[in-house]
């Protein structure tokens, strides 16, 4: 029973309680929480993208933030030249990530294990030192956007709340086709090869191409949370697609219950709210926050999720 509650009831419960967001920053007129929320949000649906590859597929991606990087990039390069429609940037932005995707995933699948982590990791590296060697777009310095990409002519992308419902239905979306895709025969392939790919292998099944597809998917998901970062905080920067961005992202899926895509979501909201939470305290926060996580893993024995189904 509490498991069928956590399947079924805690995921419309995270959707609800986000969608009544905007409402609490209203009644209270607190507009950190609503810039604050829609950054978590946007991090939920790459944590969301990485957990599908990763929780259902087993790939190790150490080179993840590499699109949101890609992805900011493209509508930020298309707004320093005056290209400011959503309708132009956003499928831009999702087609050279998932072009991105489709190339470094062809090799990277290629290996297993620690080789396909290290592959994964340099070609996260690649990206993040040729977007910091575009001195034409800022360099290491980042690329400052003077507004946010217009959707049809109207203003949805430059009110708070406009903008973050835009970003939750972003996750809304992303989670539903992502949580179709893995209960489908699709699903169940990426699943069967994590457990036994000689066994899918032998009965006429080619893993390598599932794999890809799901590579390629979850690269173009993030590289649309990577556009959606651009106009949030109106800046772009090679920070975004760093190793240590990749590895943030990895620890949420693993803070709130990896193979579960609304414990990516629910690890996202952790992860974030605990870096605001004790950065106020101290400049050395994962000092602490290192020792909860390893604990978390340890008893929760599957993250957030484990530990409220109490297992």
């Amino acid at each position: 029973m509490t498991r069928r509650l956590t399947a079924v009831g805690l995921p419309a419960a995270l959707f609800v309680v986000l969608a009544l967001v905007p409402l609490y920053a209203g009644v209270f007129d607190d507009r950190f929480v609503l810039l604050f929320a829609t950054r978590i949000l946007i991090f939920a649906i790459v944590a969301v993208s990485l957990d599908f590859i990763l929780g259902y597929g087993e790939m190790v991606s150490f080179g993840h933030a590499a699109y949101i990087g890609l992805g900011a990039y493209a509508v930020g390069i298309l707004a320093e030249h005056d290209v400011w429609a959503a309708w132009i940037s956003f499928p831009l932005a999702m087609a050279v990530c998932a072009l991105f995707a489709l190339v470094t995933g062809a090799i990277s699948l290629r290996t297993r294990g620690v080789y396909f982590i290290m592959i994964t990791l340099a070609f996260g590296q690649m990206a993040y030192y040729t977007t910091t060697s575009l001195s034409a777009y800022g360099g290491d310095d980042g690329l400052t956007m003077w507004g946010r990409s217009e959707l049809f002519g109207t203003g949805l992308f430059n009110g708070d709340t406009s903008f973050y419902y835009i970003v939750f239905g972003v996750l809304l979306a992303s989670y539903l086709i992502l949580k179709v895709m893995t209960r489908s025969r699709f699903g169940r392939v990426l699943e069967g090869a994590k457990q036994n790919e000689a066994r899918m292998e032998a009965i006429g099944i080619d893993p390598y191409r599932y794999r890809l597809t799901a590579f390629v998917l979850a690269g173009t998901i993030a590289g649309l949370a990577g556009a959606l970062m651009a106009n949030q905080a109106e800046f772009v920067s090679p920070a975004y697609m760093s190793w240590h961005r990749s590895g943030e992202l990895i620890v949420m899926v693993i803070l709130g219950g990896m193979g579960h895509l609304h414990g990516a979501i629910l690890g996202a909201i952790a992860y974030m709210v605990l870096e605001e939470t004790l950065s106020g305290y101290t400049e050395h926060w994962r000092l602490i926050f290192g020792p909860l996580l390893i604990l978390i893993v340890l008893y929760g024995k599957g993250g957030l999720l484990g530990a409220i189904r109490g297992r």
